[in-house]
């Protein structure tokens, strides 16, 4: 392991594809043995940021450093300690499961019986066994992507990158895949994780970095960013729809803030502006629903909780629509 406290360190990242800036001076400090989240909307720049970071792209201008060592001068240094489960599948389609994994281990280094030993391990870990000794080209899409993430751990690294690592996975093999991650990290390894689940990085991240046109528009833990966009939710349910303008006139002036248009006209939701610690933001919280009351407008129920990771990336970037199952960001 490195004696560095930090697995990456990046300045100043900039890249350009002919006139489009895909990294416009991207900062990013990772400290070693901890898991890292970048999030961002397609095209943000996260998956070009990692193909730097991995020694896949040379930056315009910048620098970045990975375990201690510079991804232009050193980049042989930096591929032997990082290991990086791309967007694409990097698997043989030609071969096997158990083909692809043994070769994998032949060229990392394994004698024959250990590459073998490994392969099996990792098949049936990600419950690919019965699927060892069939061609990938006969795979489905989330077999295809366990194979490709057994690919990249088969040999324990110092760092790890993984792009969007669970897109196309069903929630039990997600669930997997998240469990790897805090192995990963418990064994002393980093992690870099670009996810398109905000509740993924929300678990599993200890800091984040919200990427947007390039820039890193936002870093810090996970309760940070949300406690920075306000103290928190407030969701009222009310009894007639009917009344969802009168109610918005009422809560709004007493919140501090206009409630967020959404699909159910019976559902108002704002994030209440405010210091949680004193308290102020549920005082506000709970004066508009009783004066909802007091006017006569009957609410079903109502709840006041801190504000999703989902809102922190809505309010950054401008986003109408929070992340769905398409993946983010082809890579480039």
């Amino acid at each position: 392991m490195t004696s560095s406290p930090y697995s990456v360190e990046a300045s100043g990242l900039v890249k350009r594809f002919g006139s489009t800036t895909a990294l416009d001076g991207v900062d990013l400090i990772v400290e070693a043995g901890t898991v890292y989240g970048l999030l961002g909307p397609n095209g943000a720049g996260k998956t070009t940021a990692v193909r730097i970071l991995a020694t896949l792209l040379a930056p315009d201008a910048g620098t970045a450093r990975i375990l201690g060592h510079d991804v232009i001068a050193e980049a042989d240094a930096v591929r032997r300690r990082v290991a990086l489960a791309g967007q694409a599948a990097t698997v043989d389609n030609d071969l096997t499961g158990s083909e692809n994994l043994r070769l994998i281990g032949l060229l990392a280094g394994l004698g024959r019986r250990a590459a073998r030993t490994r392969a099996a391990q990792l098949l049936a870990g990600f419950e690919l066994e019965d699927a060892a000794s069939r061609q990938v080209k006969g795979y489905s899409g989330g077999m295809r992507r366990r194979l490709d993430l057994a690919a990249s751990t088969l040999v324990r690294a110092d760092l790890y990158f993984l792009d969007e690592p669970t897109t196309g996975l069903d929630p039990a093999r997600r669930a997997q895949v998240h469990a790897l991650v805090r192995a990963m990290a418990a064994d002393g390894a980093t992690v870099l994780l670009t996810t398109q689940y905000l509740e993924e990085a929300d678990q599993l991240a200890g800091r984040i970095a919200v990427i947007d046109h390039g820039k890193v528009v936002a870093e810090g833990p996970p309760a940070q960013l949300k406690s920075s966009i306000g103290a928190g939710t407030l969701q009222i349910r009310l009894a007639d729809p009917a009344r969802r303008l009168d109610a918005e006139q009422i809560a709004s002036r007493l919140v501090g803030a206009p409630f967020k248009p959404g699909s159910d006209p019976a559902v108002l939701t704002t994030t209440v502006p405010g210091d949680d610690a004193t308290g102020v933001a549920a005082d506000r919280a709970a004066a508009a629903v009783a004066a909802l009351y007091s006017a006569g407008i009957a609410v079903e129920d109502f709840s006041f909780g801190q504000p999703s990771l989902d809102e922190v990336f809505l309010r950054l970037t401008g986003q109408t629509n929070t992340f769905n199952d398409t993946p983010m960001e082809a890579a480039r």
